[in-house]
């Protein structure tokens, strides 16, 4: 089973869920593709390589998005410390 790694800083009710091997080196983000849908009311943010392989997902409004359990186990962000 393959773990992924998911941070959340809780001040701005954001969560991130990287699709990247966390051994190795940090990936630049190339390309940001906005999601708004409506349905869901929030914004998801689907992040790319320059080959455009997904990097990850940010999910904003988290608390409303994404099971507790997921929040819960992720990695706290303390934004005072950024």
């Amino acid at each position: 089973m393959t773990h992924l790694k998911v941070t959340y800083d809780s001040e701005a009710n954001a969560a991130y869920i990287y699709f990247t091997d966390p051994q190795a080196p940090f990936t630049k983000v190339a390309h940001m593709h906005p999601c708004d849908p409506v349905a869901v009311d929030g914004m998801i943010n689907l992040d790319f390589d320059g080959d455009m392989c997904l990097l990850g997902i940010e999910v904003l409004d988290a608390r409303s998005k994404l099971p507790r359990y997921l929040l819960d186990a992720a990695e706290p962000l303390n934004r005072g410390n950024a």
